[in-house]
């Protein structure tokens, strides 16, 4: 009798999860396609670009002028700056967006000419090919502009590793510090071989 009752209950729970499971086409009642399209037509794209009044800090804040406010200015600079530093990096991770990131550098922040730009492009794809995962096994250099040993990097920041940016600026900083420009980095590199 118990084992009857046993078999009775079993069947009783494989047929109601044969019921859910035909009645449920997905785990939580929802069907899903496999493969999904998008239309963007122009009223779409003059809807995307209207600000929603909803997701704006004035509809967190009620009527205050956030960007007024010290804290809110200093929270809305600091947080335009984090996201131009990480568009920066993940643009140099590719060897031509490091390129452009470090031509940027190069003319806007240390304030030399284009013509130097030239001879840093040339020094640099000799030294990595602008890989900021390069890395010589032989002698221990690493980046973009293979540091030697590579923990002097950390000057710069710690994160020299794995952020291409941070190699760059440590890199034009050791250019301008030992050889003054990238075209003197490029000659002493073209006589010797290192720089």
């Amino acid at each position: 009798m118990r084992i009857k009752n046993k078999s009775a209950a079993t069947w009783g729970v494989v047929a109601s999860m044969l019921f859910l499971s035909t009645a449920l086409p997905s785990a939580y009642g929802l069907d899903f396609p496999m493969n999904s399209q998008i239309e963007i037509s122009p009223d779409s794209v003059a809807l995307a670009t209207q600000v929603d009044p909803l997701t704006t800090p004035a509809a967190f804040f009620g009527s205050i002028n956030l960007a007024a406010t010290p804290v809110g200015s200093l929270f809305s600079s600091d947080l335009a700056l984090v996201s131009a530093i990480s568009r920066q990096v993940e643009m140099a991770r590719t060897p031509f967006g490091a390129k452009q990131v470090a031509q940027s550098i190069l003319v806007n922040e240390f304030g030399f000419s284009n013509a130097q730009y030239s001879c840093l492009n040339s020094l640099w794809t000799k030294e990595s090919h602008w890989n900021y995962k390069a890395h010589n096994y032989r002698s221990g250099a690493h980046g973009i502009a293979q540091a030697l040993p590579a923990e002097k990097m950390s000057v710069v920041g710690s994160d020299w590793r794995t952020n291409p940016v941070t190699q760059i600026r440590w890199g034009l900083r050791y250019i301008t510090m030992r050889y003054d420009t990238p075209c003197k980095a490029w000659s002493h590199f073209k006589a010797r071989h290192y720089y």
